[in-house]
């Protein structure tokens, strides 16, 4: 694929591995000069489990797959390339970092380009590819929201509906619907909880969407705090006490769309959310507006300037890391001070054309640069940068052909990498000095849920994958049955335990808390969803059950198009982060789940 002058590349990400960690070849750190010869790598040994039957035919080219450029300390583990499916569609390849051959090592054909969506199903991640990352998301846009937490009212548009307060500080058997607040999404009283069976949890609250196109519009982010749940939904910001759904401050309102939001809140609870500049086809995402969530004061207002030439704003990233805020453009990043706006540095080309094309905040703060997108010697890098300073700590260079499509976790630092043309994807775990740690070396069919890639990566797009220090919990694909939670070491990349689903739904990791997995089983058609515990360690990994859905909220749990879930103080929250638009679907925003 041909790109213009100065652009990323689409392709190429290669998951490095530490040649002590079993040969798949780590980059150099810094990156050799141009033109730096190669070391022909040694034949690898045999594989320490046996690679699945869809293996390469007889006559494959044995050497290769990520040898680094110094002969490793020992042998790889792969005489072949396995052929486990990725979330793309891919196998897995062990090996990103050697030149590697063009063709002959019989993946077999892919009904579908690198990337793109599967076939069919209201939710195009369930069930389906995860990282489908492709051309059909244009035709996707996301809307926000109205709220509700669970009871009366009339069905004329035009009724305000209006959140009841319950004797019980969880919610009722029987919430109430509350308008939103600065947009009239429609009185929308339902009785979530009719029919609960004991056992059952509780719908404590529900919101509705607010108006929005017929297109459809963004709902990004979902905030949670010790008071308020705060949730984006088109042109305003929302919020709720946590207890009761009642609005925690009154909505607020931007003079356009909202079109990013940082996926993290700092320590003081503090958010940056930007907005288009207009409504024309030429708008930029440039403005940003800070806001407290706790009591939805605006703070620090502030423009995103232009980079140089095929540098826009159309889209950009905004990640929090400590008190810096990042913004990245297409190609490069400008660091502000989260509490006054004031601006502290710029993340520019650097070294022998490499672009910072994307970042993730967090508990780190990182950036991935396309380097000589349209020469001989194009690949990405991955910096990890000081937030305060903006000076690299360490540099990892990533093979050609190979693209950091993802990051699955910040602390440690777990990447996820595709190879378009090989048809493969790998994943890797840093330590603190950038240095490879293992590489995933299990027979898995990744099942996360991530969101689109548009203009950028969107590293963290990802859910349903989590890390703690020791550990990467990864869910698989469910294909004819219930699917399963792979615990992987990230000391070696192998697999520590499985464990499937409770139910024939798809259950995925929501967070590591006191020794415990968190998960979510989602609904079927005709029962909620569930929120389970696994024990980390032992070797009981059981998951045992902390909340039932009830079954009368189980059309709207599988109605979202695609959603973000979280598990706050014994409370599970479910919202939306797409709407259809659609003014007779009367679509749900967000709801809250409690005993």
């Amino acid at each position: 694929m041909s790109q213009p002058p100065n652009q990323p590349p689409q392709g190429g990400f290669g998951a490095p591995q530490d040649p002590r960690q079993g040969g798949f070849g780590a980059p150099q750190t810094p990156p050799p000069p141009q033109g730096a010869p190669q070391t022909p790598p040694p034949p690898q040994g045999p594989p320490q489990t046996p690679p699945p039957p869809q293996g390469p035919p007889s006559g494959a080219p044995q050497p290769g797959y990520g040898y680094p450029q110094q002969p490793p300390a020992q042998p790889g583990p792969y005489a072949q390339p396995q052929q486990q499916p990725g979330p793309y569609g891919y196998p897995q390849q062990p090996g990103p970092y050697a030149q590697q051959p063009a063709q002959g090592y019989g993946y077999p054909p892919q009904p579908q380009y690198p990337g793109a969506p599967g076939p069919g199903s209201r939710n195009p991640f369930k069930g389906k590819p995860a990282l489908a990352i492709g051309a059909a998301v244009a035709a996707l846009v996301v809307i926000g929201g109205t709220v509700y937490a669970v009871t009366s009212g009339g069905d004329d548009k035009d009724d305000k509906p209006v959140a009841q307060q319950t004797d019980d500080p969880k919610g009722s058997a029987s919430p109430s619907g509350s308008e939103g607040g600065g947009s009239e999404g429609g009185d929308d009283p339902e009785n979530l909880n009719a029919g609960r069976q004991a056992g059952e949890s509780k719908v404590l609250w529900y919101k509705s969407a607010p108006d929005a196109p017929k297109s459809g519009a963004d709902a990004p982010g979902m905030w949670i705090t010790d008071k308020a749940a705060v949730k984006a939904a088109y042109k305003q910001l929302f919020a709720y006490n946590v207890a009761d759904g009642e609005n925690a401050w009154d909505p607020i309102s931007f003079p356009e769309k909202i079109c990013a939001v940082t996926p993290q809140k700092s320590a003081d609870d503090k958010v940056v959310v930007a907005y288009m500049n207009g409504s024309s086809d030429r708008a930029k995402c440039n403005q940003l507006q800070q806001v407290d969530l706790n009591t939805g004061e605006k703070g620090w207002k502030g423009d995103v300037a232009n980079g140089q030439l095929f540098d826009s704003t159309l889209k950009v990233e905004l990640s929090i890391t400590g008190k810096t805020l990042m913004v990245g453009r297409s190609q490069s990043g400008t660091a502000y001070d989260i509490d006054s706006g004031k601006k502290l540095w710029d993340k520019t080309r650097y070294g022998d054309k490499c672009f910072p094309a994307a970042f993730a905040g967090g508990d780190k703060l990182i950036s991935v640069a396309s380097c000589d997108a349209s020469g001989s010697d194009e690949h990405d890098e991955v910096q990890e940068l000081d937030p305060v300073t903006g000076k690299a700590k360490w540099t990892m260079r990533f093979d050609k052909g190979w693209r950091v499509a993802r990051v699955f976790s910040m602390d440690p630092l777990v990447i996820y990498g595709t190879n378009k043309e090989k048809k493969a994807w790998n994943i890797s775990t840093f330590n603190s000095a950038g240095k490879i740690r293992s590489q995933v070396d299990v027979d898995l069919d990744i099942g996360a849920e991530c969101g689109w890639a548009i203009l950028q990566r969107d590293l963290t797009g990802c859910s349903g994958v989590v890390a703690d220090a020791n550990t990467l919990y990864m869910p698989t694909k469910a294909i004819s049955s219930a699917n399963e939670i792979v615990a992987i070491d990230l000391a070696n990349g192998k697999e520590k335990w499985r464990v499937k689903s409770p139910a024939e739904e798809s259950m995925l990791p929501i967070k590591v808390e006191e020794g415990k997995l968190i998960a979510y089983v989602q609904p079927s058609y005709d029962a909620g969803g569930q929120v389970v515990s696994i024990p980390a360690t032992g070797s009981n990994h059981e998951p045992s059950k902390l909340l039932q859905n009830p079954a009368g909220a189980a059309d709207i749990e599988n109605g979202f198009f695609s959603k973000a879930y979280a598990w706050v103080d014994g409370r599970f929250y479910l919202s939306s982060t797409r709407l259809s638009g659609n003014d007779e679907a009367k679509e749900k925003l967000m709801l809250a789940f409690g005993k």
